[in-house]
C-alpha cells in the first residue's frame, strides 16, 4: 500500500514539477515555500504535506538517525536538483576597470591635459616663428631642426602616465586576487558536524546537501536552512535576519524552522537540511540584492541599514567579495568598531600636510615663472603681444604649467598608501605562516601598539587537553585516579551513568591518529576529561549511551554562563525520573543536601559540611591548578510530574556523587612568550571562568604574576563590588583604581570581560591611551572581542560567533602566536617609518630644486619626465623595497610607540634634514658651477625645444644615484650604524636597488630627447656614482651627532604631537560649518579601509593625495563611488567644493579636510 501511495504521489507530482523525475519526494519550490513559514503554521504544513518530520525525511530519502548514506552519485544528484551550498561570488573587477579607476586621479588628469596641449602646440607651426618680434622665444629652436622633436616631451609625459596607471592597476589587481585567496581560505576553514552513514563527521560547509542531518550546538552559525528533528533547550539568535534581538526558543513541536546565518546561543540538537546556497533564506536575500552591480549595491546598503545591518552575516556562504564588505558593514552598524588605527591617523595628517605644502609650492612656482616671463618680455623689453606670437607664448605657459604640476607630483607622497598596503598585505601573507589569519588588515598594525592583552586561560595559555587527576568520592580524597575496586559498586554505576548521559553526545574520546599518540578529544574538553575518568575506571561510556540514545533524553538543561552547570533528565523504566547534574563545584555543592558515603548510601550534607569540604578538598585541588567539577543527581517521582520549566525548584536538593579535579597543563611555550610580552612593555592579564585558586596557580606557572610583586587577583564578584557604585552603575574612576594592578580576574562572566576591556580602553589614568588585545573562544566573548582594539578568536576551539566578531583568528589557538602578531605589527610601523624617512628626503630636495631652479633659471633642472621617473622609483619601488623587510626579535625589546608619539621621530628628522642638506649642496653646486667643474656647456637658460644638455643630465643622474644610496640608509630608523645589517635576507630590496640602477643606465645612455638626457662618458658616470656613495659616508656622520645636541629637532618632532592631541585648535573659520562627523572622523571613529573597497582602492594610489586631499579623503571618495555609502560620503568639509571645482575632476567627491595640518 505504501508503495502504491508513493508511486501515486510521484505521478501526481511529475506533472507539476519536472524535478520529480529525478526521484525526490518534494520539489525545490515546495521546500522553498515551506521554509518561508514560521512557528505552528510550519508545523501544521509539515504534518499535512508529509505526515510530520519523519515523513519529510522519507520524501527526501534520508534517515533522521543515520543521515545520508554518503554515496557520491546520490550527493551529486542532490546538488543538481537542490543546488550547492554556496553563493556565487561577485565578479571581480577586470583589469581594464582597474586601469580606468587609476586614471580618475586628479593629478594624472592635469598632467594628461597639459601633455595634450603641449603635443597640440608642437604640431602647430606659428606663422611668425622666424620674426624677431616674438623675442627670445624661438632663438634656439631651429638648431638641427629640433623643433620637429617638440612633440616628444608631451608624448613622454603621456607614456609615463601610462606606466604609473598600469603599475597602480596591477597592484590593485594582484591584491584583490590575494584577498580572494584569503577569503576562500577562511571559507574552507569552516567545518560543520553532519551525520552520514550513522557516523558523525566534520564537513566543509560547501559540501552540505539537502537531506543531510546536521548536528547543531551552542556557538554554531547555521550554514543552511533546516527543520529541527530533535532539540535540547535550543535558543537561536535570529537578529541577523529579523532584527529581533531576543533569542528565539526552538522545539520540534512548536517552532522547528532553523534559518541559515542565524546563531545558536544555547542548547543543541539535530536538523534536517532543507535548503542550501541561493535557495536558503540568506541566499534568497543575497539574490534579491544581486551579488553584484552598482544599483543593487545601493539597495543592499539600504536594506542592510534597515535590518540592523546584519542580514549578511552568513559567513560560510560568504561571497568572496560581498561577504567581506558585508561583514564590515555589520561591524560598523553594530558599533563603530574601533578608532582609526594609530598609524592611519598619523599618516592621514601627514599626507594632508604634505599635500597642501606641495600645492602651495607648485602654485608659487607657476606664478613666479609666468610673472618673470611676462615682466621680462613685456615690461623690460617693452614688446607688444602680437597675435601671431600667441601660440608661442602659450607654449611657454604650458611648459611653466607642466613644471608646476611636476613639482606637485613629486611633492605628494602617493607612495604612502602604497607602502601601507604593501606592507600590510605582505605581513598578512606571512602571518598566515605564523598561525595568524588576519581578517581585518589594520588589526595587524594596531597589534604593534598593543599595551595590554587580556587572555583566556583554557586552550590559550593551556593545552586544552583536560585530564582528571584527582577525585573525592565515597568520603575519600584520592590524589590519583583510584582503582575501580575501591569505590562502592553502586556509587561507581551512578557516577558512570551521570557522566556518560549528562554530556553532549558529540563529545567523544577517539583512538589516537598515530601510534603512541594521545587519544583524540572531540567536543567539549571538560567533558572529555570526565569521559576520560570513566575510561580510567575501566568502564565504557558508549554502552551506556547506546542504552539511552539522545532522542530518549527527557529534558536537557544545557550549560550556559548563567547556570554554570548542565543537567539531563531521563525517565526510568518504572516511570519515575532521574536528573544528573554537573558543574563548577562551588556552585553545584551549594545545591546539594546529601552526599554518597563510603558504602554508597546518601547521608546528610549540611552547610558546615560543605564549608569543611571546600577547605579540605576543593581549595587544595584548586591550589594545584586543577579545575574542580562536582557531579550530582536527584530522583523525582513519576506522579505528579514536576514542572520542568521551574528551574529553581528542579535544580536544588541534589545528592553529590563526587568532586573531580581536572588538570589542563600550561602550554610549554607560553611562559617564554609571556616574558617576551612583558619585556616589550605589554601587560598580560588572565580573564577566566575558573575559580580563583586554579587561576592563580596557572598564572604563576605562566609567569603572569611573580610571588612578591604588588598585583591583584580577584574574582568577578569582588571586581563588580569594587567598580560599581551604590546604584550598581560602573564608574570609570573606580575601574581606574583596579585595572593597573589587576593581573587575574577569575570566575568572570562575559560582561565582566567586556567591562574590563572597555574600562582599560576608556581610561585616562595614563597619558597614552591603552591599546587592548583580547582573546576569546565562546559565543559570549563576542562583545569583548568587538570592543577590543584587536580581537583574537581561537581557530580550533572558537565558536563561529567568536570568529565573526574577531579581527585575527589564531589557527593554532596558541598564545605565542599573539607575540608573533605583535612583532609583525611593529614591523609594519617601522617599515612605514623607513619609507617615510626616504620619501620625505626626496620630496624636500626635489621640490626645493624644482622651485629654486625654476625661479632662478626659468626652467626646472629636473624635467617633467625625469621627475615622474624619480617619483616612480621613490614611491612605487621604494615602497616595495622598504615595506617588505622581515621582522626581527629586536622589535620586541622596546616599549610600544603609543598613540601620540610623533610619526617622525627626532632621529628621523635628523636624518631627513641631514641628507637633504647634503643633496641640496651637491645639486646646487652642480647646477651653478657644474659646467666649469666638468668643462662642458652650461645647460642654464636653454631656449624652448633645445637639445638635452650634458650639464642637466649629470644633475639628474647624480640626484638618482643619491636617492639609491640613501634608500640603503633608510633601512635603519633608530640610528643604527650598520645599514647593511640583514640586507640579504630581503631579496626584494636587493633586486629593486639593482634593477633601478640598471634602468637608470638605460635612461641616461639611450633616453635621449624624451627623458631630456644626453649620454655620459665613463668618467662622468664615476663622478655621479661617487657623489651618490657619499650618502653612505654622510649617513655615518649624521648618526654620530647625538640627538641631545640638536635641541631644535625635539620641536620638529613635537609639532605633530601637539596636532595629534588637539585637532580642535587648528580648525579654521569653517569651524562652525564643519560637520560634527568630520571632527569625529579626525579622531578616527571610522574604520579605515572598508571591506573589499579598502583593498581595491586604497592603492588607488598615485593619488587623491595630489589634490591635497587626505588619505581618508581618498578612501571616502572611493567608497562613495563604489559602494554609495551615504554615511561616508557626507563626511566632507566645506572646503572641498572650491578644490574639486578648480580641478574640475569627474570623481573628486573627496574632501580636503580643512584645518588638519
Amino acid at each position: 500500500m505504501g508503495d502504491m501511495t508513493n508511486s501515486d504521489f510521484y505521478t501526481k507530482n511529475q506533472r507539476n514539477d519536472s524535478n520529480h523525475a529525478v526521484g525526490f519526494g518534494c520539489s525545490l519550490m515546495e521546500l522553498r515555500s515551506l521554509m518561508e513559514l514560521r512557528g505552528t503554521e510550519a508545523v501544521v504544513r509539515i504534518q499535512e504535506d508529509s505526515g510530520g518530520i519523519e515523513g519529510l525525511c522519507q520524501r527526501l530519502k534520508t534517515s533522521p538517525t543515520e543521515g545520508l548514506a554518503g554515496v557520491s552519485t546520490d550527493l551529486d544528484k542532490r546538488r543538481e536538483v537542490f543546488g550547492r551550498n554556496l553563493i556565487p561570488p561577485k565578479k571581480p573587477k577586470t583589469f581594464l576597470q582597474l586601469v580606468w579607476e587609476a586614471l580618475q586621479d586628479v593629478t594624472l588628469i592635469i598632467l594628461e591635459i597639459a601633455a595634450m596641449i603641449s603635443l597640440g602646440l608642437s604640431f602647430y607651426q606659428p606663422p611668425g616663428e622666424g620674426s624677431e618680434s616674438c623675442g627670445t622665444v624661438s632663438a634656439g629652436a631651429e638648431d638641427e631642426g629640433e623643433s620637429e622633436a617638440g612633440w616628444i616631451e608631451g608624448a613622454a609625459i603621456l607614456l609615463s602616465v601610462v606606466c604609473v596607471v598600469l603599475v597602480t592597476a596591477f597592484n590593485d589587481w594582484s591584491k584583490e586576487k590575494q584577498f580572494r585567496g584569503l577569503q576562500s581560505r577562511i571559507e574552507q576553514e569552516q567545518k560543520f558536524q553532519v551525520v552520514r552513514g550513522s557516523q558523525v563527521i566534520q564537513l566543509p560547509v560547501a559540501d552540505i546537501v539537502v537531506g543531510d542531518i546536521a548536528q547543531i550546538k551552542y556557538g554554531d552559525l547555521l550554514p543552511a536552512d533546516g527543520i529541527l528533528i530533535q532539540g535540547n533547550d535550543l535558543k537561536i539568535d535570529e537578529s541577523s535576519l529579523t532584527g529581533e534581538s531576543d533569542h528565539v526558543r526552538k522545539s520540534a513541536d512548536k517552532d522547528p524552522m532553523l534559518l541559515s546565518g542565524t546563531h545558536v546561543m544555547e542548547g543543541s540538537g539535530r536538523m534536517l537540511v532543507t535548503a542550501v546556497g541561493v535557495n536558503s533564506q540568506t541566499g534568497i536575500i543575497f539574490t534579491l540584492l544581486g551579488a553584484g552591480g552598482e544599483e543593487e549595491e545601493k539597495k543592499e546598503k539600504k536594506v542592510k541599514k534597515q535590518d540592523g545591518a546584519a542580514a549578511m552575516e552568513m559567513q560560510p556562504l560568504k561571497s568572496a567579495e560581498g561577504g567581506e564588505t558585508d561583514e564590515k558593514e555589520k561591524k560598523k552598524a553594530s558599533v563603530s568598531k574601533k578608532e582609526k588605527s594609530v598609524l592611519q591617523g598619523k599618516l592621514t595628517k601627514l599626507a594632508v600636510q604634505i599635500g597642501k605644502a606641495g600645492l602651495v609650492m607648485s602654485a608659487i612656482t607657476v606664478i613666479i615663472l609666468v610673472l618673470y616671463f611676462a615682466v621680462d618680455n613685456f615690461v623690460l623689453q617693452k614688446r607688444q603681444w602680437l597675435p601671431e606670437c600667441t601660440p608661442i607664448y602659450i607654449q611657454y605657459f604650458v611648459k611653466f604649467f607642466i613644471i608646476g604640476v611636476t613639482v606637485l607630483v613629486v611633492a605628494v607622497p602617493e607612495g604612502l598608501p602604497l607602502a601601507v598596503t604593501i606592507s600590510l598585505a605582505y605581513s598578512v601573507k606571512k602571518m598566515m605562516k605564523d598561525n595568524n589569519l588576519v581578517r581585518h588588515l589594520d588589526a595587524c598594525e594596531t597589534m604593534g601598539n598593543a599595551t595590554a592583552i587580556c587572555s583566556d586561560k583554557t586552550g590559550t595559555l593551556t593545552t586544552n587537553r583536560m585530564t582528571a587527576v584527582q577525585c573525592y568520592v565515597a568520603d575519600v580524597h584520592y590524589k590519583a585516579i583510584p582503582d575501580p575496586g575501591s569505590i562502592p559498586p553502586k556509587t561507581l554505576d551512578t557516577l558512570v551513568n551521570a557522566i556518560s548521559l549528562n554530556s553532549a553526545y558529540t563529545t567523544k574520546i577517539l583512538p589516537p591518529d598515530k601510534e603512541g599518540g594521545l587519544p583524540k578529544q572531540v567536543g567539549n574538553k571538560t567533558e572529555c576529561g570526565l569521559l576520560g575518568l570513566v575510561l580510567d575506571l575501566k568502564r565504557d561510556y558508549q554502552t551506556v549511551r547506546n542504552q539511552i540514545p539522545e532522542e530518549k533524553l527527557y529534558k536537557v538543561y544545557t550549560f550556559n554562563s548563567v547556570r554554570k552547570s548542565m543537567s539531563t533528565v531521563i525517565k526510568l523504566p518504572d516511570g519515575s525520573f532521574r536528573m544528573y547534574s554537573k558543574g563548577a563545584s562551588e556552585i553545584v555543592l551549594k545545591k546539594c543536601s546529601r552526599i554518597l558515603n563510603e558504602v554508597g548510601e546518601p547521608r546528610m550534607f549540611r552547610p558546615r559540611d560543605r564549608d569543611e569540604m571546600v577547605k579540605k578538598v576543593i581549595e587544595p585541588m584548586a591550589c594545584d591548578g586543577l579545575r574542580t567539577i562536582c557531579v550530582a543527581y536527584r530522583d523525582f517521582p513519576a506522579d505528579p510530574e514536576p514542572n520542568w520549566e521551574e528551574e529553581n525548584n528542579i535544580l536544588t536538593d541534589l545528592t553529590a556523587i563526587c568532586v573531580v579535579g581536572i588538570e589542563d597543563p600550561v602550554r610549554p611555550e607560553v611562559p617564554d612568550a609571556i616574558l617576551k610580552c612583558q619585556r616589550a612593555g605589554i601587560t598580560v592579564r588572565m580573564v577566566t571562568g575558573d575559580n580563583i585558586n586554579t587561576a592563580r596557580a596557572i598564572a604563576i606557572k605562566c609567569g603572569i604574576i611573580h610571588p612578591g610583586e604588588d598585583f591583584l587577583c580577584i574574582d568577578g564578584k569582588e571586581f563588580n563590588r569594587r567598580i560599581r557604585n551604590e546604584k550598581g552603575e560602573v564608574e570609570q574612576e573606580r575601574i581606574d583604581k583596579v585595572w593597573p594592578k589587576l593581573r587575574v580576574l577569575a570566575r568572570s562572566s562575559p560582561t565582566d570581560k567586556h567591562t574590563l576591556v572597555k574600562g582599560i580602553i576608556d581610561s585616562t589614568l595614563v597619558d597614552q591611551r591603552q591599546v587592548v588585545a583580547v582573546t576569546g573562544d565562546g559565543t559570549n566573548d563576542g562583545p569583548a572581542l568587538k570592543k577590543a582594539d584587536v580581537g583574537f578568536a581561537m581557530g580550533i576551539a572558537g565558536t563561529d560567533v567568536a570568529k565573526e566578531a574577531s579581527d585575527i583568528i589564531l589557527t593554532d589557538d596558541n598564545f605565542s602566536s599573539i607575540v608573533k602578531a605583535v612583532m609583525w605589527g611593529r614591523n609594519v610601523y617601522d617599515s612605514i617609518s623607513k619609507f617615510l624617512q626616504f620619501q620625505l628626503t626626496v620630496n624636500v630636495v626635489a621640490v626645493i630644486v624644482a622651485f629654486t631652479g625654476a625661479c632662478i633659471t626659468q626652467d626646472s633642472p629636473l624635467k617633467a619626465v625625469q621627475m615622474l621617473w624619480v617619483n616612480l622609483i621613490m614611491d612605487t619601488f621604494a615602497s616595495l623595497a622598504l615595506a617588505t623587510e622581515p621582522p626581527t626579535e629586536s622589535l620586541l625589546m622596546r616599549k610600544p610607540y603609543g598613540r601620540n608619539k610623533p610619526l617622525i621621530s627626532s632621529t628621523m628628522t635628523k636624518n631627513i634634514l641631514g641628507h637633504g642638506v647634503y643633496q641640496l649642496i651637491i645639486i646646487f653646486t652642480l647646477l651653478f658651477v657644474g659646467e666649469q667643474i666638468f668643462d662642458i656647456d652650461s645647460g642654464r637658460h636653454a631656449p624652448l625645444h633645445s637639445p638635452p644638455s650634458e650639464h642637466y643630465t649629470i644633475i639628474f643622474n647624480t640626484f638618482v644615484m643619491m636617492q639609491l644610496f640613501n634608500e640603503i640608509n633608510a633601512r635603519k630608523i633608530h640610528g643604527e650604524r650598520n645599514v647593511f645589517d640583514g640586507i640579504f635576507r630581503n631579496p626584494i630590496f636587493c633586486s629593486i636597488v639593482l634593477g633601478t640602477f640598471a634602468i637608470q643606465i638605460v635612461i641616461v645612455q639611450f633616453g635621449g630627447k624624451p627623458f631630456s638626457c644626453s649620454p655620459l662618458d665613463l668618467e662622468k658616470w664615476m663622478w655621479c656614482v661617487f657623489l651618490g656613495l657619499g650618502e653612505l659616508v654622510w649617513g655615518q656622520v649624521i648618526s654620530t651627532i647625538p640627538n641631545s645636541k640638536l635641541r631644535f629637532l625635539k620641536g620638529a618632532g613635537r609639532l605633530t604631537q601637539k596636532d595629534e592631541m588637539t585637532p580642535e585648535e587648528e580648525l579654521n573659520e569653517d569651524q562652525e560649518e564643519i560637520d560634527h562627523a568630520e571632527r569625529e572622523l579626525r579622531r578616527g571613529q571610522i574604520l579605515w579601509f572598508r571591506g573589499l573597497n579598502r583593498i581595491q582602492t586604497q592603492i588607488e594610489v598615485v593619488n587623491t593625495f595630489k589634490s591635497g586631499t587626505s588619505f581618508q579623503g581618498a578612501l571616502r571618495r572611493q567608497s562613495s563611488t563604489t559602494s554609495q555609502n551615504q554615511d561616508v560620503t557626507n563626511v566632507s568639509s566645506p572646503s572641498h567644493v572650491s578644490l574639486s571645482n578648480a580641478l574640475s575632476s569627474p570623481t573628486s567627491t573627496a574632501a580636503a579636510p580643512s584645518g588638519q595640518c
